[in-house]
């Protein structure tokens, strides 16, 4: 059976030869140890692979074997190296096996297709580095390859895009164990962004890397202090001082979505927050978020994060204490 978030307490690093260091560390760096700000347990991490193995220039001694992953709440199986070969069989049957013991299983970049050559992946929407998407979907026809998104959240099975993409399907899981201040707390204390926004609660639209000088970067704050105001298209074209035309085309650029879908987003996000971290009822909170009545963001919030808000609340609420800073607005990474 699968298991449930609140017991997502273990996590393994399944690893072999060739894997790439980067997501390795980057997996290591998230899910070791807590930041000093997060109060309560972590996550208990093991690598797990053959007695020694390389990644990249580094030589790792893991501390159990692939037999151990079946016993891991979460597996992650980091970037591969050689995709022209095949992954190691151990290396597909221990993931394999840690799936149908119940393990949530996770792929950074290229990890993508260890989980292809398991099964893993045959029916589901799927991701991996852009550069190797097509190779993927050409060897593994049974999986819809979307080579337009961060990562994938299929529930049990989880796949991100390459390199810093695997930041933020960590951060995810973070963000699924421990709500959204925790995560946001992590991500300060590795100074990424929390969140890239776009699409829908099961992936995220890639956006474009956007620089400090971008046309939309002194909107972005001006909104996130407006959330509780009914704003518009027409209100956000007459701060950023372009008609709606072109700041739809500009949202496109720089955040991968529109500037509504954009919006809902962050009024989301803000209600998570409040949920988190306040006794607010639901009536306040959709005030506070712009969305006028306890309907509105219910339908909103059930959609986008799958949960109802008090369902939401009753999850996290208990686990989840303010950090330093996070009273009332949160420090929010720039999409």
């Amino acid at each position: 059976m699968p298991r449930t978030i609140p017991d997502m307490t273990s996590v393994a690093l399944a690893v072999t030869d060739g894997m790439l260091h980067f997501e390795l560390a980057l997996a290591c760096e998230v899910f070791g140890s807590a930041p000093a700000a997060v109060t309560g347990p972590w996550y208990d991490l093991a690598l797990c692979g053959p007695k020694a193995v390389r990644a990249g220039r580094f030589r790792l001694e893991p501390d159990h074997g692939l037999d151990e992953l079946p016993h891991a709440d979460t597996v992650i199986v980091p970037g591969w190296a050689d995709i022209d070969q095949e992954p190691p069989a151990d290396l597909v049957d221990a993931v394999r096996a840690a799936h149908e013991a119940g393990a949530r299983v996770a792929s950074l970049c290229t990890g993508a297709f260890v989980l292809a050559a398991a099964g893993l992946l045959d029916g589901r929407r799927a991701t991996t580095h852009w550069a190797h998407t097509r190779a993927l979907a050409a060897r593994h026809p049974r999986v819809t390859v979307d080579p337009d998104v961060l990562y994938v959240d299929n529930g049990s099975v989880l796949t991100s895009a390459g390199k810093a993409a695997a930041m933020d399907l960590c951060l995810h899981l973070v963000r699924l164990d421990h709500g959204s201040s925790v995560a946001n707390t992590v991500a300060r204390h590795l100074v990424v962004s929390p969140h890239r926004d776009g699409g829908q609660a099961q992936f995220v639209t890639t956006p474009v890397p956007a620089p400090d000088h971008h046309p939309l970067a002194d909107l972005f704050p001006w909104v996130i202090k407006r959330l509780d105001r009914p704003l518009t298209v027409e209100d956000l074209a007459r701060q950023a001082r372009m008609s709606s035309r072109n700041l739809g085309r500009h949202f496109r650029s720089v955040t991968g979505t529109t500037p509504l879908q954009w919006l809902l987003t962050q009024r989301i996000r803000h209600a998570q927050e409040l949920l988190e971290t306040t006794d607010a009822g639901v009536d306040t909170i959709a005030a506070a978020t712009g969305m006028g009545t306890a309907t509105t963001l219910r339908r909103h919030f059930n959609r986008t994060v799958g949960v109802p808000p008090d369902a939401y609340r009753r999850t996290f609420r208990s686990r989840t204490r303010p950090g330093p800073d996070d009273s009332g607005q949160h420090h929010r990474g720039r999409p």
